[in-house]
C-alpha cells in the first residue's frame, strides 16, 4: 500500500513518540509498503527505503518543540493538516495513518480521500493535559475527550501502546478495532571497542562507585526530582546518572542536588543520540524509572528489561501493567522507598535473578517479528472495517 502518515512531532528526535514513529515506519517499509511522512520542521533527516519525509516550513522560527501540549502546536498542527491535504491532492493513497492529535485531521482527510484511517494512539489526549500541567480548564478537557471519542468512532483501526489505553478504547465501545502494539523495539547498541564501556564507567563514576541510570526526558511526571531526593538517603555507594535533560533542566537538578548536599553523587547529562543510549545502559549497574503520574508504559521499560540489569520502578499502574515483582524491584513513589529499593537492587542477588528473568521474557516476547505481525493485523483491521 501507499500510506500517508501524519506525525505532529519533531522527527527524528530521541523522545517517545518520534521513536515510535520511526519503528512503525521501519516495520511498514519492511513489509513492502510505501510511507509518505508529513511532520514538523525540526528533527534529523532519516533515510529509509520506501519512506519520504515532507516537512513543514519553519514559519515560527522554532529552535525546539517541547514535549506534550503547547501553544506552538496549534499553528503547527493547522499547517500539518494543509500539508497533508496537499499530498492528497498530488498523490493517491491507500490509507491514512495518523499519530496523536493529528488523528482528528487524519479522520477528516481519510473521509475526503475515501480511504481507511488508522489511528496510532500513544496517549489519551485529555490525560495529556493533566500530565503536562497544561491547563486546569474543565471545558478544554471535555473538548479533548469529545475529540478523542470522535476519532475512535471514525477510525477504522486503532493502535494502542499499553494495556491502559486498550482499556480506555474498550470502555468507549471500540475494543473490536484496537490492536495492542507495545513499543518494544529499540536501537541496536553500537559496536564498542576494547575497554570503551569501562572508560565510560570511569568517566561517570571516577571513584569506582556503582552507577544508577535514569534515561529519558525530565518532564514533571517522570519523577526525576524524586531520584535526587533518594540520593540523599541511599546507603550504598553509588552515582546517580540522569541522562536526557535540557540545559535549563540540568541546571535546576544540579542546584537541587547541591541544596541537598549530594552534588557529588548526581551527574546530570543532556540528551545524547538514541544510538548512544545503549552504551550508558551497558555501563550502568541499576536502571530506574521513577515516574510519578500517567498511565502509559514508559518506552524505556522495554529496553531496560532486555538489558539484564536490575530495574527499580515506582509501584504505579504506568509500570505495573507490564512489570511485576518477579522481573523488577517495585517501590512506593517516595524518596525513602526509592532509596531502599535502589539499595536492594545494588546489593541483593535476588535483584539480579529478577533481571535475568526479565531478559528471558523480553527475548521471548519483545521481538521484531511479533511487532511486525501486529502491524499487519492493524492494517488488516483497517481494511476490513472500511469494507475492502
Amino acid at each position: 500500500m501507499k500510506i500517508l502518515m501524519l506525525a505532529p512531532e519533531p522527527f527524528f528526535q530521541p523522545r517517545g513518540t518520534p521513536i515510535s514513529v520511526y519503528f512503525r515506519t521501519t516495520a511498514l517499509t519492511a513489509l513492502g509498503h510505501e510511507v509518505d511522512l508529513v511532520t514538523y520542521p525540526l528533527g534529523e533527516d532519516v533515510r529509509m527505503e520506501k519512506m519520504r519525509i515532507f516537512r513543514l516550513p519553519n514559519f515560527l522560527r522554532l529552535r525546539k518543540i517541547k514535549i506534550g501540549p503547547s501553544p506552538a502546536k496549534v499553528p503547527l498542527d493547522a499547517a500539518l493538516t494543509l500539508k497533508a491535504l496537499g499530498r492528497l491532492i498530488r498523490s493517491r493513497y491507500d490509507l491514512v495513518h495518523s499519530h496523536e492529535e493529528a488523528a482528528l485531521p487524519g479522520v477528516l482527510l481519510s473521509k475526503l480521500a475515501r480511504v481507511p484511517h488508522l489511528y496510532d494512539m500513544h496517549s489519551s489526549l485529555p490525560q495529556q493535559l493533566e500530565n503536562f500541567e497544561f491547563t486546569r480548564s474543565r471545558l478544554l478537557k471535555r473538548l479533548f475527550a469529545r475529540m478523542e471519542r470522535f476519532v475512535l468512532r471514525n477510525s477504522h483501526a486503532v493502535i494502542v501502546i499499553c494495556p491502559d489505553l486498550m482499556d480506555r478504547v474498550r470502555a468507549e465501545g471500540f475494543g473490536d478495532k484496537a490492536v495492542l502494539i507495545e513499543n518494544v523495539l529499540d536501537f541496536p547498541a553500537p559496536e564498542t571497542g576494547p575497554g570503551e564501556i569501562e572508560r565510560l564507567r570511569l568517566k561517570l563514576a571516577p571513584g569506582g562507585d556503582k552507577i544508577i541510570l535514569y534515561a529519558g526526558n525530565f518532564g514533571p511526571y517522570q519523577g526525576v526530582s524524586l531520584l535526587v531526593e533518594a540520593a540523599a538517603l541511599i546507603r550504598e555507594k553509588a552515582v546517580f546518572v540522569l541522562l536526557g535533560g535540557s540545559p535549563e533542566e540540568r541546571a535546576g537538578l544540579e542546584a537541587k542536588a547541591a541544596e541537598l548536599g549530594v552534588a557529588g553523587k548526581v551527574v546530570v547529562l543532556e540528551k545524547v543520540a538514541s544510538a548512544r543510549v545503549p552504551l550508558y545502559v551497558q555501563a550502568a549497574d541499576v536502571l530506574v524509572s521513577p515516574r510519578m503520574s500517567g498511565t502509559n508504559t514508559p518506552l524505556k521499560i522495554y529496553s531496560f528489561l532486555k538489558s539484564g540489569k536490575p530495574l527499580v520502578a515506582t509501584r504505579l499502574y504506568t509500570h505495573t501493567q507490564v512489570l511485576n515483582d518477579t522481573i523488577s524491584v517495585l517501590v512506593e513513589p517516595t524518596p525513602e522507598a526509592m532509596a531502599a529499593g535502589l539499595d536492594f537492587a545494588l546489593r541483593d542477588p535476588e535483584a539480579r535473578k529478577r533481571a535475568a528473568a526479565a531478559a528471558a521474557l523480553a527475548a521471548r516476547e519483545y521481538t521484531f517479528e511479533a511487532y511486525r505481525d501486529r502491524i499487519v493485523r492493524s492494517l488488516g483491521l483497517a481494511l476490513k472495517n472500511y469494507g475492502r
